[in-house]
């Protein structure tokens, strides 16, 4: 999958998250819906993509769930 659209998909599920008022569960329950809801494949891309270009075009709350993915 393009890295441009899994970035958009991970912003747009950060958004969602966003809204919980704590940030630490918010962070937790992202994470566990990538974990659930993204193909092996779809991660290991955008990580991929992370490692290499930075992690610059994904909201704050998405680069503290894939930093904590990529651990």
């Amino acid at each position: 999958m393009k890295a441009g659209s899994l970035i958009k998909m991970a912003n747009q599920i950060a958004d969602f998250f966003a809204a919980m008022p704590c940030r630490e569960q918010a962070v937790q329950d992202m994470a566990a819906h990538i974990r659930r809801s993204w193909e092996a494949r779809m991660l290991r891309d955008l990580l991929q993509h992370i490692e290499k270009n930075g992690d610059s075009d994904l909201s704050p709350l998405a680069r503290e769930v894939f930093a904590k993915l990529e651990a």
